[in-house]
């Protein structure tokens, strides 16, 4: 099957071979043929590290400066609460009801936040909530007291990573009609957590090689320094 024009000059613009500082990696980005939607932007980078052992498994939050650029709809259980989360921004919040609807399946949303007297019945529906990434985590911040402020904060572009079995992170850092600099923002920001979260335990290169791609762009090498660079700044 021969390739469209886009694919095709897509193609041209990035040597995936050759690392490119950030900045010019975010540019060329920018300059990839458009699709016909508003694609979202993501890093993908390789870790020195073995996910199969517990004191390797990288995972954090990342507060992004300019959001995702994506609308986040967040569930607040709570029995105690429930005006702070509704005031905070939260799409529904509640107990008992909202549990019943996703003991029936119901999964409509993208983060769920919870305040810890909840959290043995949430257990209950993990079957529910874990394949999808759904169920609540004190690491994560989304088991808290403060409910309130773990739904602003996820409302303002607060996004958990996790290194999958393959020793990837993936991560959605905005929009493509986001400006250069908002992105440069965003991704040097989820740089320096990255780094913060790396393992004690983990041996020899940290950061293997690090991607920046659209839903529909090419994937373009970004320099490692970018990202083993980044705490300078923190």
């Amino acid at each position: 099957m021969p390739y469209s024009k886009r694919v095709k000059k897509n193609q041209t613009l990035a040597n995936r071979n050759v690392e490119l500082p950030l900045p010019d990696a975010i540019a060329t980005l920018k300059k990839s043929a458009p699709a016909k939607f508003n694609e979202t932007v993501e890093v993908a980078i390789r870790l020195g590290v073995d996910p199969k052992k517990a004191d390797q498994i990288v995972r954090g939050t990342v507060v992004l400066p300019h959001g995702t650029g994506k609308t986040v709809r967040v569930v607040a259980i709570t029995k105690t609460k429930v005006a702070e989360a509704q005031d905070a921004g939260a799409d529904f919040a509640g107990a008992e009801d909202l549990l019943e609807k996703i003991k029936g399946g119901w999964t409509d949303f993208d983060v769920l936040v919870a305040t810890p007297e909840v959290m043995a019945d949430l257990g209950k529906l993990g079957k529910i909530l874990g394949p999808r990434g759904l169920m609540p985590n004190p690491k994560a911040g989304t088991v808290t007291p403060n409910i309130g402020n773990a739904v602003r904060e996820v409302k303002g572009g607060k996004v958990e990573f996790r290194v999958d079995k393959y020793g990837i992170l993936h991560l959605g850092v905005g929009r493509i009609n986001f400006s250069e600099l908002q992105l440069r923002e965003n991704i040097e920001e989820y740089f320096r957590n990255v780094m913060r979260h790396k393992p004690a335990t983990a041996k020899g290169q940290y950061v293997k090689s690090v991607f920046l791609t659209s839903t529909m762009g090419p994937g373009i090498r970004v320099a490692r320094a970018a990202v083993e660079g980044a705490t300078k700044s923190s």
